[in-house]
């Protein structure tokens, strides 16, 4: 069945594939907000956990996955390069050996590890995909000394440099205290060789790399990992930046990220994935579902990120029947392609593409009165022109409209389930109520969309997000 379907997608590949890089390398934007191209294009980042990726997946699934998530708006996938000592492909080829020796695993006439990477790379360019790529996953890095990481950086540096679609990832899982040494190394290593790319560093969760690395030259923009504990959830941890019984609250990390004398954009580069445990660990707790997993999403993006990572726990390690799972994954990873939360996704870029993107700040101002905590805290973020309110638990709220330009304004009231749109008037008041009755008690977050009347961002007769 996976052989007809990757058939399918080939003759798909024939349409126009839009390449974000054709609008030049991607750069931070002079606000120190967003990611931008060197022609001023925005960039919105929306990602998935695709970690397992090399490891797992064929040639043909490559082809089939990366088809599908173009076609579902996703735009960056992020894979581990190395997750283990040594670490091998579903063809049985080595990357490496205790002493990350590379090349001795690249022959000449055989189709190895590295030759696969650069099979994905090259598939991810064909469909307009960027690689995040996790040079080595974080749990390793103790294994490897300063003068190895600088010369695995300088391999992966002088092999990807020329591709167009890659962004490096330092760290992956891990407190940056934790080997810092050799992650500077490896950093500033494929930075001597690669002037094209972009890098971050991925932590452990519930924290942002810009506690560690935030006044780095080889840091362009900070990541958090908001992580998969439900409020009230600590099981052990000790370091956490945010208080207690919030560890939901994945909008804190925005600001904490967001540092003034060093300020750089930021990424909630993994929140809680689609139907995984609620903490990891416990096979038998709750599931996170597609309601959740938006939340985090609308929450990040209105706080202030400059985009999102989306992750599903059998995606994510491509699980399959044969193996073994983690964390309870029962779903074979192509059937999750249709899971709710993993379809979803893509409203949310359509939503924030619809307007000036790069103008746009989070303002909670525009929410008047006592706003809510925890499942009914309600998000705002605006334009000059525009603003957006996010509204995950449906209670009643009362907006001011006077934070964006015009005397009236339009305004609209979007599911995020399935991007449909329904016209609720022009305003023009300061002030205005909203209360609105949901009869699908699993889906009741809404974002309030209002508009200066003078704009036609969207258009009264919309039902869709375009």
């Amino acid at each position: 069945m996976l052989a007809i379907l990757c058939c399918l997608m080939t003759s798909l590949q024939a349409a126009k594939v839009y390449k974000p890089w054709e609008n030049g390398n991607l750069k931070v934007s002079d606000d120190k907000h967003y990611l931008i191209h060197e022609n001023g294009r925005p960039f919105f980042w929306l990602g998935n956990t695709a970690w397992l990726l090399p490891e797992r997946l064929t040639r043909d699934e490559v082809d089939f996955y990366l088809s599908r998530e173009r076609e579902e708006g996703y735009n960056v996938e992020q894979i581990q390069v190395l997750n283990a000592i040594p670490t091998f492909n579903i063809y049985g080829r080595q990357a490496n050996d205790e002493q990350f020796s590379f090349a001795q695993f690249t022959p000449k006439n055989v189709y190895g590890y590295w030759d696969h990477l650069d099979y994905i790379v090259d598939k991810a360019e064909a469909n307009g995909i960027y690689i995040a790529m996790d040079c080595i996953w974080g749990s390793q890095i103790s294994r490897m000394n300063v003068q190895q990481a600088a010369a695995y950086g300088r391999f992966l540096g002088n092999r990807y440099k020329d591709k167009p679609n890659i962004i490096w990832m330092i760290g992956g899982d891990v407190l940056g205290s934790k080997g810092t040494e050799s992650w500077d190394a490896l950093a500033r290593a494929i930075k001597e060789v690669d002037k094209n790319h972009l890098m971050t560093f991925h932590p452990r969760g519930r924290t942002t790399s810009a506690q560690w690395f935030n006044d780095r030259e080889w840091l362009d923009f900070n990541m958090f990992q908001s992580g998969h504990r439900r409020y009230g959830q600590r099981n052990g941890d000790i370091d956490y930046p945010i208080p207690d019984n919030t560890e939901e609250d994945n909008w804190q990390y925005v600001s904490l990220s967001q540092k003034p004398e060093n300020l750089k954009p930021v990424i909630d580069g993994e929140p809680s994935y689609e139907d995984i445990p609620q903490g990891l660990h416990d096979i038998n707790a709750p599931r996170w579902q597609a309601s959740d997993v938006r939340r985090y999403a609308y929450w990040a993006v209105f706080a202030g990120c400059f985009g999102h990572t989306y992750g599903h726990n059998s995606i994510m390690q491509f699980m399959r029947p044969g193996l073994s799972p983690a964390y309870g994954a029962s779903k074979a990873w192509w059937d999750a392609l249709n899971a709710p939360g993993y379809k979803q996704m893509k409203y949310l870029k359509r939503l924030m593409l619809s307007f000036p993107f790069t103008v746009r700040v989070a303002d909670q101002s525009i929410i008047t009165g006592e706003n809510g905590t925890q499942y009914d805290r309600i998000i705002a973020t605006r334009g000059n022109d525009y603003l957006l309110v996010y509204n995950y638990s449906g209670k009643d709220m009362t907006i001011d409209l006077s934070k964006i330009s015009g005397q009236r304004k339009n305004v609209w009231l979007m599911n995020p389930v399935d991007g449909s749109l329904k016209y609720l008037g022009e305003y023009s008041s300061r002030r205005a109520d909203f209360s609105y009755v949901i009869s699908d008690k699993k889906n009741t977050d809404r974002v309030l969309i209002a508009i200066d009347s003078r704009q036609h961002y969207l258009d009264k007769n919309d039902l869709y997000l375009k």
